[in-house]
């Protein structure tokens, strides 16, 4: 007899350990039946799901995006049925900021000034001047379009055509995107920089610090005061363009007020707690997209009610 799970979650992260348990406990207050496969379990875990032995309605796939070994899993419980968080096809499509770039200007939304190189192996010549520069302000970054996590490969402070040069050559087969740097409004002691949350058509949002990288709790009564409504449509329209489900940007309200999407889509999110981690995200932030997996999954498997007459 199989044994078949609502929500099965892979993971790769010694750091998802609290997520992870998080979205067990929001699982069973949603009578849901969880599966973890970290990576010492999942050769046997694709043997089993192979064979019919064990079947997964819905896979939270945390891992193959670092651990491609991960994607043999993604691949067999999709084709048996499974809905997947997130398919790595879309993910591969959202995660390139030279792609996301372009969509966002093409539907409306706010970005740095930007410059966009093909790969320095693609032997594409390109005609970059230092008055092309001088538009973007000095310093500028540079940035390569999917090599990302870390601030990988990332030159904040660039100042001269040679500094792009040498960035170009530390990842040669991506695309490069050479920004202007963005200052936020500043008042009252905060710098107006924030990280928004896209769950699963719920948005989140808490304040994030570009120097420090310390999250703090966004209230109500803040974005009352600072008329900060706009952040939630902003972040839900980027995830209407990149068509992912769970992912995190960085949005800035600038001097000007506007709202300027700075770092386009992070997938997967860091979700430590920052009870746990200095640089960690609010709990409250981590428990809710948790508790929106779990009612998502229980939605999901729930049988639709029939037509009244």
């Amino acid at each position: 007899m199989d044994k078949t799970f609502d929500l099965a979650i892979a993971a790769d992260w010694e750091y998802d350990r609290d997520f992870i348990s998080l979205l067990q406990d929001a699982g069973l207050q949603e009578g849901l039946t969880c599966h973890v496969v970290w990576p010492e379990k999942l050769n046997e875990t694709i043997q089993k799901a192979s064979s019919g032995e064990i079947r997964f309605r819905f896979l939270f796939d945390r891992a193959s995006t670092s651990s491609p070994e991960f994607l043999v899993l993604q691949k067999l419980v999709g084709d048996k049925g499974a809905e997947v968080l997130e398919a790595i096809e879309k993910v591969r499509w959202a995660s390139d900021k030279a792609t996301m770039h372009l969509e966002f200007i093409a539907h409306g939304l706010h970005t740095p000034n930007t410059i966009i190189l093909p790969p320095l192996s693609s032997g594409e010549p390109f005609n970059l001047a230092p008055k092309d520069l001088s538009l973007l302000g000095i310093p500028f970054i540079v940035k390569p379009a999917n090599t990302t996590g870390g601030s990988l490969g990332v030159v904040d402070g660039a100042l001269s055509l040679d500094d792009v040069w040498r960035a170009r050559q530390v990842y040669p087969m991506d695309k490069y995107l050479i920004q202007e740097k963005v200052r936020p409004c500043e008042k009252e002691g905060r710098r107006f920089w924030f990280r928004g949350f896209y769950i699963l058509g719920d948005v989140l949002a808490a304040w994030w610090d570009d120097q420090t990288h310390v999250y703090s709790e966004l209230r109500p009564d803040e974005i009352e005061r600072y008329r900060l409504q706009g952040l939630f449509p902003t972040v839900g329209k980027i995830g209407q363009v990149c068509k992912l489900r769970f992912f995190s940007t960085e949005i800035v309200l600038t001097a000007d007020e506007k709202f300027l999407c700075v770092d386009y889509v992070n997938e997967p999110c860091d979700m430590r707690l920052q009870s746990r981690h200095f640089d960690g995200v609010p709990d409250a932030v981590v428990r809710r997209v948790a508790v929106r997996v779990a009612e998502h999954v229980r939605k999901s498997l729930s049988p639709s009610p029939l037509p009244v007459f």
